[in-house]
């Protein structure tokens, strides 16, 4: 377990609803109560309210944070961070040994690590402090790796640009005029510190695939529930995926090893296969089928350099002894209409029952919920726009279409997985641009239209699609072009994360990426 709860402060009582409440909130619900309804019903209230009360007065079963030895850390200067990466710097040891010792990992300010603040890049969560550790933080540390960092994240997560966070922009170590790609943006730039080796990216539409295109890192979207995220503020729970990034593929086998597997407290989780990593690392891939997606390719968004990189490294892996061919799955460029509804809909029901949802069985944070729903009424206009579009665009379908739309979103999943599923009968893996562009330019004066054409540029338009089937994909470093990295995104069957990291191994090792 990782939950822990702090000494008792004293037993709060529930507040009983007057009779305005009980007409205030059927209104809410659509229906009128009469006298006799409404006096019937509030001399039920404690009656009716009191397991509730019986519930606030029982403790919640714990135990004790595994590490306890936690330094309070601190926000670096601006010349310890010139990119603007890191929220703060802290040290949290783990065990003395394991696969990651040695190796320091800094996670996406998203990730709850106890007495450590997390604010999801946003105004809403300032002063927030976990009282939990996630899942993936305490197989990290079982792993032998020091925690050492939080890192700067697009605000709640809703933007693929860099620059939306309440901490400032991240600026892309490749070119600081350049941004360095969100929502993970402080996980990818963080990678070009020397006191950093291995960082933790949350994906819901590409969020740790952008910031590895535009900083040239590699970063992996596991399969959907191969790594638990329990302990991480999501987005809607069918999307959610959390991932290591890392200056090289070993880096991100090796951490994928520690973190992935079953996590009982893990509503997103089905039967969890894992497979030995870093063992497959280094077979040759002669053999394997190669399939470019020409879907992926020539789009509104496209830079024709982009396009040329990609189809060039692609060809490159003929000399690795794999087989290259092209492949056309059309679905492909369909899935905008399955993604958004999800993405919209979901985060704004999410966001509503303050970031918590209901109906599944797991671990709870009560804290976070109860702090996200106090600031979110009290803050509300601290939200991002991005935000606010969101909660606009998903509660206006909800309350209209009654959930139509999402449930129909969510059906239709099923045929593009099948789609991708089909061609992985065809080929092995996929191959395709991570970003039809390169990072998007810094533009500090940016009007609100800018700001937010900006955070949903099409960036995620190759990769949102595989947080809705669920397949791994991992985007590498395959070129660089007018001085910015341009990123190739592999994606293989489902559970099969060892051949993704094989084939993106062998590229590494046996192409000069930077001079191709």
């Amino acid at each position: 377990m990782v939950f822990r709860i702090p000494a008792a402060k004293g037993v709060r009582s529930i507040r009983l609803p007057t009779e305005n409440d009980l007409r205030r909130l059927a209104e809410a619900n659509y229906f009128e109560l009469s006298d006799d309804e409404l006096s019937v019903f509030m001399a039920l209230m404690p009656q009716l309210f009191s397991p509730y009360e019986l519930l606030e007065q029982m403790p919640l079963p714990y135990e004790p944070l595994k590490y306890r030895d936690r330094d309070s850390g601190y926000r670096p200067s601006r010349e310890e961070d010139p990119f603007n990466a890191v929220v703060r710097r802290f040290s949290l040891k783990g065990a003395g040994s394991g696969i990651l010792a040695g190796k320091r990992v800094g996670l996406k300010n998203n990730v709850c690590v106890a007495g450590t603040p997390m604010n999801c890049g946003s105004m809403v969560l300032e002063g927030y402090i976990p009282e939990t550790d996630a899942t993936v933080v305490t197989r990290l540390l079982d792993a032998g790796a020091e925690i050492v960092a939080n890192l700067n994240v697009e605000n709640f997560a809703l933007s693929g640009s860099g620059d939306t966070s309440t901490h400032g922009p991240v600026l892309n170590p490749r070119n600081p005029e350049y941004l360095a790609g969100g929502s993970s943006s402080g996980s990818g730039a963080a990678l070009f510190y020397d006191f950093i080796d291995i960082t933790i990216g949350g994906d819901q539409g590409g969020s740790i695939r952008i910031p590895a295109s535009f900083c040239g890192v590699v970063g992996l979207k596991p399969t959907f529930g191969l790594v638990p995220y329990t302990g991480i503020f999501g987005v809607d729970h069918t999307i959610d995926h959390a991932g290591p990034m890392a200056r090289s593929v070993a880096d991100v086998a090796l951490t994928l090893e520690a973190i992935a597997g079953k996590d009982p407290l893990d509503p997103r989780q089905g039967e969890v296969p894992v497979q030995s990593y870093t063992e497959s690392l280094d077979r040759d891939i002669k053999g394997l089928r190669i399939g470019v997606l020409a879907e992926g390719f020539g789009l509104a968004a496209s830079e024709p350099d982009v396009d040329v990189a990609v189809r060039k490294a692609a060809e490159a892996f003929k000399g690795l002894g794999a087989q290259v061919t092209e492949i056309s799955i059309p679905i492909h460029r369909e899935t905008r209409a399955v993604h958004f509804p999800i993405f919209a809909e979901g985060t704004a029901a999410l966001l509503r029952s303050n970031g918590m949802g209901y109906h599944w069985e797991g671990l709870y944070n009560p804290g976070l919920v109860e702090t996200f729903g106090k600031f979110r009424r009290a803050q509300a206009n601290d939200f991002p726009p991005t935000a606010k579009l969101v909660l606009l665009i998903g509660t206006y379908m909800s309350e209209h279409y009654h959930g139509r739309m999402y449930a129909k979103a969510q059906n239709l999943r099923r045929l593009v997985r099948a789609g991708y599923d089909r061609a992985l009968e065809q080929v092995d893996v996929l191959a395709l641009p991570t970003t039809p562009m390169k990072a998007l330019k810094y533009e500090p004066d940016l009007d609100l239209m800018g700001l937010i054409t900006h955070a949903w540029a099409p960036a995620g338009i190759n990769t949102a699609p595989f947080n809705d089937s669920g397949h791994p994909a991992i985007s590498i470093p395959c070129g660089m072009s007018k001085g910015l990295p341009v990123g190739m995104m592999l994606v293989t069957r489902r559970f099969d994360d060892a051949t993704l990291l094989r084939v993106a191994h062998a590229f590494e090792q046996g192409v000069n990426w930077e001079t191709l």
